[in-house]
């Protein structure tokens, strides 16, 4: 005998209501405005970590594999375990969500900054040392520039996942729209408020994106010339 399940719908209590959202707008902008902050300053946080890292990767090989594979255990970790790990020595709230969110971006970022390094064409370095740029000078004259392309797509990458991940901060109080998600199954499974924070999530990473999209078609006007051939 085969079980066959079946879901009623609830016509009082819809996925979406407008009067929810008119009578609840100031929560519901309170924690999109958390949800941004925290999303911005963790992905600031971590390419400042990460692009160090990726610059210390492409000058010494030997250190290549144990950045990456670091950042890849790092990656690895159940978020839960980790804030679980990390609540008791940093606390609850902001800082503990900032941390375990900027590591899990670690990885991208390193990873296509390192990538973005490495395509440099070795002729471009080898033009630039002969025209007497040191170290220093052919990594902020030239190689980083030419690795700006890389550098963005990791930072987008890495935003888009920290939206998502921001929501999981909710078990130390600070997961801004995490907030609304998790308040909705505790309100007797309460689907306009679910849905809610759910689309703003969604909509959160794909504005986030495309600024960032713009913001690498400003700063590298070299491709778009390319492109339009």
């Amino acid at each position: 005998m085969s079980l066959h399940l079946s879901y009623r719908a609830d016509p009082g209590n819809p996925w979406f209501s407008w009067q929810y959202v008119r009578d609840n707008s100031d929560t519901i902008l309170a924690a999109l405005r958390e949800h941004t902050s925290l999303t911005a300053r963790a992905v600031v946080i971590a390419a400042l970590v990460a692009l160090p890292l990726a610059v210390l990767a492409y000058w010494f090989r030997s250190l290549s594999a144990p950045i990456l594979a670091v950042t890849g255990v790092l990656y690895t970790v159940p978020s839960l375990a980790l804030f679980a790990f990390l609540a008791p020595y940093l606390g609850i709230g902001a800082i503990t969500v900032l941390t375990v969110v900027a590591l899990y971006a670690l990885l991208v970022i390193v990873r296509n900054a390192l990538a973005g390094l490495n395509q440099v064409p070795p002729e471009v370095r080898e033009a630039a040392e002969g025209m007497g740029y040191g170290r220093w000078g052919r990594l902020f004259r030239i190689e980083l520039p030419l690795a700006l392309p890389g550098i963005l797509t990791g930072v987008r990458l890495a935003t888009v996942s920290t939206v998502a991940l921001v929501t999981v901060g909710v078990v130390v109080g600070r997961g801004g729209l995490g907030q609304l998600i998790f308040a909705g199954f505790q309100n007797n499974f309460y689907k306009a408020q679910i849905m809610a924070g759910t689309v703003l999530c969604v909509l959160l990473a794909l504005v986030l994106d495309l600024v960032l999209a713009g913001a690498g078609r400003l700063l590298t006007p070299w491709l778009r010339g390319r492109s339009a051939r």
